[in-house]
């Protein structure tokens, strides 16, 4: 094989992956291209069905042919890996006791994939690194233990974020809102803050050639400098101060941030050390979802209703009930759509209208679907509890 060839091989199969919470960049996009344009009346051929997941409402990572998520079974959580050509359980591995809750019980967070580590946060705050071949556990801590926080109302929710040699998650502790761990061995590189753990997970972006992590905690969203967690700026005014969850969205030096419970939005401007507030919405709330930035416009629930929203402005260009209360992943110029009540769509993104192409319904269980569609190599895949589907998306 030459040398160009296997290049192009390197690209194809980085371009296929789905390593961690929300997809490559953490914003809901995934890269692939030549997808169907609409689906059958009864939706894409299904490639497989398998159970074996657990309880819980972790997404997916994939990468290199390999499914990896979380979930709980026989009062034990788990991390699992699954082999996405058949479904075929690969390993599993046990990392916590079980977590228990009124709104379903088990792991939230989603496994984040880094060269031949996973790491995973469980519902009860214990932080793990596993060998990626094999599921040996390489080191764990309970960091709401070590650090003094309390898990919150409906358990962490939180996908460790790796930027360079950092794990950052958010414990919530008194001095120890935000913590950054040396991925290699889990000891403590800083620690910041004393907001109690929200439900969102944390993102690193470059402002004027500084590095920061933008988080959102119980209380407010956040700013500090990456190699040392110097506090940079604090905002309470999206906070609900009840359940924060939405994935704060980057780009070109503004951050878009959205809550609910009678909340809100909100853009800000960042400058290297430096916020300041652009506009304050309460048009787009999200909820238990994040939206998508597509062309300039946040496709997201604002609470049930699907909007799209002008980023820069905040200005709506249509509202429409669609599938229902739901989250948004997109690929190759389509909204992917899942209700909580099962219910798959397919959108144009446009900002002039609704443009619904395609939609059906699949069987689920007793609680609501809300992880996320994952769509990777020709594929989407669909998480309820125990089970996994694999569809067939491709042209």
């Amino acid at each position: 094989m030459t040398r160009y060839a296997l290049i192009l091989l390197a690209l194809t199969a980085a371009a296929a992956d789905w390593p961690q919470w929300r997809g490559p960049n953490r914003d809901g996009v995934s890269s692939e291209t030549g997808l169907l344009a609409s689906w059958p009346a009864g939706g894409p051929r299904v490639l497989w069905k398998t159970t074996g997941l657990g309880e819980g409402y972790s997404s997916l990572a994939i990468v290199n042919g390999r499914i990896y998520t979380q979930g709980q079974r026989d009062r034990q959580e788990f991390v699992f890996a699954f082999d996405a050509a058949t479904g075929k359980k690969l390993w599993e591995t046990a990392t916590s006791r079980d977590y228990n809750n009124d709104r379903g019980d088990g792991p939230r967070g989603t496994p984040t994939i880094d060269g031949d580590r996973l790491y995973a946060m469980t519902g009860d705050g214990v932080v793990v690194s596993l060998d990626l071949a094999t599921g040996k556990t390489i080191w764990s801590q309970n960091v709401a233990q070590k650090y003094g926080g309390s898990i919150p109302s409906w358990g962490f929710s939180e996908s460790p974020l790796i930027d360079g040699p950092r794990l950052i998650v958010m414990p919530g502790g008194r001095g120890a809102s935000l913590v950054s761990l040396n991925k290699t061995d889990g000891k403590l590189q800083w620690k910041t803050g004393s907001d109690p753990a929200g439900y969102s997970s944390a993102i690193a972006v470059t402002v004027g050639g500084v590095r920061q992590v933008i988080a959102l905690s119980g209380d407010a969203a956040i700013g500090v400098m990456e190699d040392n967690g110097e506090p940079l700026w604090h905002y309470t005014r999206v906070s609900n101060r009840t359940a924060n969850i939405a994935t704060p969205i980057f780009h070109d030096d503004l951050v878009f941030l959205s809550t609910n419970y009678g909340t809100g939005c909100a853009l800000l401007k960042l400058g290297p050390k430096s916020m300041s507030e652009v506009y304050f919405s309460n048009e787009m709330k999200n909820h238990y979802s994040t939206s998508v930035l597509i062309d300039g416009y946040l496709y997201g629930y604002n609470d049930s209703i699907l909007t799209a929203m002008q980023f820069n402005t905040g200005k709506v260009a249509w509202k429409n009930r669609s599938v229902g209360k739901g989250s948004v992943t997109y690929a190759d110029h389509r909204l992917y759509l899942l209700s909580e009540d099962g219910v798959l769509g397919m959108a144009e993104p446009s900002p002039e209208a609704y443009k619904e192409v395609s939609r059906f319904h699949i069987s689920k269980g007793s609680l609501p679907t809300w992880s996320p569609l994952v769509i990777t190599d020709g594929r989407m895949y669909f998480r309820d509890q125990d089970n996994l589907t694999s569809f067939d998306i491709r042209k």
